[in-house]
């Protein structure tokens, strides 16, 4: 199974047990991703952490991204990351539904990007339930907030500090609490 083809089961939005072949071409990859987060969180150098997080990504991030130190991330090749982005300290990208964060996207500190859940069947728990997170181009994420599987934030959209959302926000709203809610429209 390729890593083509393993992005592509995960996008089923089904419970994948951990003995599913596409664990063996994830796991490699999670220790590899393991090792390069503890350089990453080690240095004290932007252009450095940049380069670092081109290899867990596996794309070039564009010198006009920023990711502060510290990082996690459990996998990252399913992440993609767009041109001017400020990716605040403490985040933790949880990927193997996918990540898109398009062009001009804000994200506070201490924010998670949660693609995984875990089904609610004690028999399967173990498996997971993959869906991806689409943070559209302008959007600002406030410290702390946690984004759920399968939820876009629209266009120019904000999601209040604290906030954790489980449903799609509209393009030019203001969402927050828990869950997120509609605050109000963005002129």
């Amino acid at each position: 199974m390729t890593l083509t083809e393993t992005y592509a089961r995960f996008q089923l939005g089904e419970v994948i047990p951990p003995t599913d072949p596409a664990f063996a071409v994830v796991m490699p990859i999670v220790s590899e991703t393991l090792q390069l987060i503890g350089k990453l969180n080690s240095s004290g150098d932007i252009a450095e952490a940049r380069e670092i997080l081109s290899q867990i990504f596996g794309q070039e991030l564009d010198e006009t991204t920023t990711v502060f130190p510290p990082f996690t991330t459990n996998f990252g090749r399913f992440t993609t990351i767009g041109k001017n982005v400020f990716i605040n300290h403490g985040c933790s990208f949880l990927d193997l539904g996918g990540i898109t964060i398009e062009d001009n996207v804000l994200i506070g500190p201490q924010v998670k990007l949660v693609t995984e859940n875990h089904p609610l069947d004690p028999a399967t728990r173990k498996g997971l339930i993959t869906k991806p997170i689409l943070i559209k181009q302008n959007a600002w994420i406030g410290a702390g907030a946690t984004i759920l599987p399968g939820v876009t934030v629209g266009e120019n959209s904000v999601v209040a500090a604290g906030s954790v959302v489980s449903k799609d926000v509209p393009d030019h709203t203001v969402v927050g609490g828990i869950p997120a809610k509609f605050l109000k429209k963005v002129d």
